[in-house]
Protein backbone atom coordinates (compact mmCIF):
# COMPACT_ATOMS: atom_id res chain seq x y z
CA UNK A 1 0.00 0.00 0.00
CA UNK A 2 1.13 3.65 -0.81
CA UNK A 3 0.97 6.24 1.60
CA UNK A 4 0.08 8.55 -1.02
CA UNK A 5 -4.19 10.03 -0.72
CA UNK A 6 -3.81 8.08 2.55
CA UNK A 7 -3.18 11.10 4.81
CA UNK A 8 -5.10 11.03 8.11
CA UNK A 9 -4.48 13.99 10.15
CA UNK A 10 -6.78 16.82 10.04
CA UNK A 11 -7.10 19.92 8.59
CA UNK A 12 -5.75 22.24 11.76
CA UNK A 13 -2.42 19.39 11.81
CA UNK A 14 -2.30 20.15 8.08
CA UNK A 15 -2.27 24.12 8.60
CA UNK A 16 0.14 24.37 11.26
CA UNK A 17 3.87 25.26 10.06
CA UNK A 18 2.71 26.84 6.72
CA UNK A 19 2.44 30.26 7.92
CA UNK A 20 2.76 32.78 10.61
CA UNK A 21 -0.34 32.73 12.69
CA UNK A 22 1.34 34.54 16.06
CA UNK A 23 0.57 37.80 16.53
CA UNK A 24 -2.15 38.39 13.57
CA UNK A 25 -4.65 39.28 16.81
CA UNK A 26 -2.20 41.69 18.67
CA UNK A 27 -1.59 43.83 15.33
CA UNK A 28 -5.14 43.81 14.79
CA UNK A 29 -5.69 44.99 18.87
CA UNK A 30 -3.15 47.39 18.73
CA UNK A 31 -4.70 49.10 15.64
CA UNK A 32 -7.47 49.24 17.62
CA UNK A 33 -5.89 50.73 20.02
CA UNK A 34 -4.62 53.67 18.50
CA UNK A 35 -7.52 54.50 15.78
CA UNK A 36 -9.31 54.88 19.49
CA UNK A 37 -6.46 57.26 21.18
CA UNK A 38 -6.11 59.42 17.84
CA UNK A 39 -9.89 59.73 18.58
CA UNK A 40 -9.79 61.00 21.69
CA UNK A 41 -6.83 63.09 21.76
CA UNK A 42 -7.59 64.29 18.51
CA UNK A 43 -11.16 65.86 19.53
CA UNK A 44 -9.49 67.25 22.46
CA UNK A 45 -6.57 68.84 20.52
CA UNK A 46 -9.07 70.36 18.31
CA UNK A 47 -11.08 71.79 20.57
CA UNK A 48 -7.60 73.16 22.20
CA UNK A 49 -6.93 74.65 18.22
CA UNK A 50 -10.89 76.20 17.68
CA UNK A 51 -10.01 77.42 21.61
CA UNK A 52 -6.71 79.01 20.20
CA UNK A 53 -7.85 80.69 17.25
CA UNK A 54 -6.97 84.22 17.36
CA UNK A 55 -5.17 83.84 19.91
CA UNK A 56 -1.10 85.50 20.01
CA UNK A 57 2.24 83.35 20.00
CA UNK A 58 2.70 83.70 23.50
CA UNK A 59 -0.22 82.15 24.09
CA UNK A 60 -0.38 79.76 22.07
CA UNK A 61 2.77 78.66 23.47
CA UNK A 62 1.85 78.65 26.99
CA UNK A 63 -1.15 76.52 26.08
CA UNK A 64 1.46 74.06 24.74
CA UNK A 65 3.80 74.23 27.56
CA UNK A 66 1.11 73.34 29.58
CA UNK A 67 2.04 69.66 30.93
CA UNK A 68 -1.48 67.84 30.08
CA UNK A 69 -1.76 69.48 26.90
CA UNK A 70 1.81 68.56 26.29
CA UNK A 71 1.49 64.91 26.96
CA UNK A 72 -1.75 64.91 24.80
CA UNK A 73 -0.13 66.05 22.34
CA UNK A 74 2.76 63.91 22.53
CA UNK A 75 0.41 60.88 23.08
CA UNK A 76 -1.24 62.25 19.43
CA UNK A 77 2.54 61.89 17.90
CA UNK A 78 3.33 58.34 19.01
CA UNK A 79 -0.16 57.00 18.26
CA UNK A 80 -0.20 58.39 15.01
CA UNK A 81 3.27 57.43 14.12
CA UNK A 82 2.31 53.94 15.22
CA UNK A 83 -1.28 53.84 13.76
CA UNK A 84 0.95 54.28 10.34
CA UNK A 85 3.60 52.17 10.97
CA UNK A 86 0.77 49.30 11.44
CA UNK A 87 -1.73 50.48 8.81
CA UNK A 88 1.61 50.58 6.12
CA UNK A 89 2.67 47.39 7.38
CA UNK A 90 -0.49 45.61 6.70
CA UNK A 91 -0.29 47.03 3.16
CA UNK A 92 3.31 46.19 2.82
CA UNK A 93 2.40 42.62 3.14
CA UNK A 94 -0.56 42.42 1.41
CA UNK A 95 0.53 44.24 -1.93
CA UNK A 96 4.34 43.50 -2.48
CA UNK A 97 4.88 40.13 -3.24
CA UNK A 98 8.52 40.14 -4.00
CA UNK A 99 10.54 39.94 -0.61
CA UNK A 100 13.06 41.67 -1.08
CA UNK A 101 11.59 44.72 -2.11
CA UNK A 102 9.19 44.08 0.91
CA UNK A 103 11.95 43.65 3.30
CA UNK A 104 13.30 46.86 1.88
CA UNK A 105 9.24 48.53 2.16
CA UNK A 106 8.89 46.72 6.10
CA UNK A 107 12.89 48.35 7.33
CA UNK A 108 11.80 52.19 5.32
CA UNK A 109 8.53 51.93 6.98
CA UNK A 110 9.70 51.29 10.51
CA UNK A 111 12.57 54.13 10.13
CA UNK A 112 10.66 56.47 8.62
CA UNK A 113 8.10 56.08 11.31
CA UNK A 114 10.31 55.87 14.02
CA UNK A 115 12.27 59.25 12.94
CA UNK A 116 8.98 61.19 12.08
CA UNK A 117 7.57 60.27 15.94
CA UNK A 118 10.71 60.80 17.70
CA UNK A 119 10.88 64.32 15.69
CA UNK A 120 7.44 65.01 16.87
CA UNK A 121 8.06 64.16 20.51
CA UNK A 122 10.91 67.00 20.19
CA UNK A 123 9.24 69.16 18.51
CA UNK A 124 6.43 69.29 21.59
CA UNK A 125 9.09 68.97 24.13
CA UNK A 126 11.27 71.89 22.92
CA UNK A 127 8.05 73.98 23.06
CA UNK A 128 7.21 72.91 26.31
CA UNK A 129 10.60 73.36 27.89
CA UNK A 130 12.55 75.65 26.35
CA UNK A 131 9.48 78.05 24.77
CA UNK A 132 10.74 78.46 21.51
Amino acid sequence: MSGIGKDMRTPLKRARGLGSAKDGTSHFLWQRVTAIALVLAGIYLLGLLIGLSGADYDFARAIVSDPFNASVLVAFVVAAFWHAKLGLQVIIEDYVHAPLLAGIAHLANIFVCALAAIAGVLAVLRIATLGV
